[in-house]
């Protein structure tokens, strides 16, 4: 199997290579547009800024190139928060594959979020095997609001969608790769998804 995680250098992409060989498997970073199409699983990560970020995809062409991706894509943090419409942060044109918008959490509580939080309310296979109520690693200021596309749910200051799915694109709020076993059950989740399910 061929897992490519896009490198367009936004990410935290030492944690997530090492969790897919604590798995059994190898990941190549590029973002070489040939070899991301080609690959049978791509792996979207993001640390950082999102109008930055943005940039950058803009500027290697790979904003065209991932929402018309057909293979299963997972976007993790900032990754996911691309997927969508918009976000406030930096006022940033997100990639319109999730039709929903990023907002900021309000100053009535600590922002980020960071540390460990609880998701429930699991459909998709992404959480196969998981059970409700487990906590995952987070660090964000802004978040997505539950919507059609959520498959998981965080409650912080409100109940906001901390994981989607719509086609064959995924997208976590969290950190599996930074969440212990069971981050890594999800990964290996995402691994097993076939291009049809």
């Amino acid at each position: 199997m061929k897992i490519v995680i896009i490198n367009y250098g936004a990410g935290n992409i030492q944690s997530i290579m090492f969790a897919i060989e604590r798995l059994g498997f190898k990941a190549v970073l590029s973002n070489n547009p040939e070899e991301i199409q080609n690959a049978d699983k791509v792996i979207f990560p993001g640390v950082g800024e999102a109008s930055s970020a943005m940039k950058k995809l803009i500027e290697s062409g790979l904003d065209s190139l991932i929402p018309n991706l057909k293979q299963p894509v997972l976007g993790i943090c900032l990754g996911m928060q691309l997927m969508c419409n918009s976000s406030e942060e930096g006022n940033t044109k997100g990639l319109g594959i999730f039709d929903v918008d990023v907002i900021k959490f309000s100053n009535k509580v600590k922002v980020p979020q960071m540390g460990w939080n609880q998701i429930y309310n699991l459909k998709s296979d992404l959480f196969k095997g998981i059970p409700a109520h487990e906590f995952m690693y987070l660090v964000h200021s802004f978040y997505v609001p539950d919507c059609a596309e959520s498959i998981a749910t965080t409650d912080y200051e409100m109940e906001y969608a901390s994981a989607l799915k719509k086609d064959n694109f995924y997208g976590t709020q969290f950190h599996p790769e930074k969440s212990g076993a069971v981050g890594e059950k999800i990964l290996n989740n995402f691994l097993k998804i076939n291009s049809k399910d």
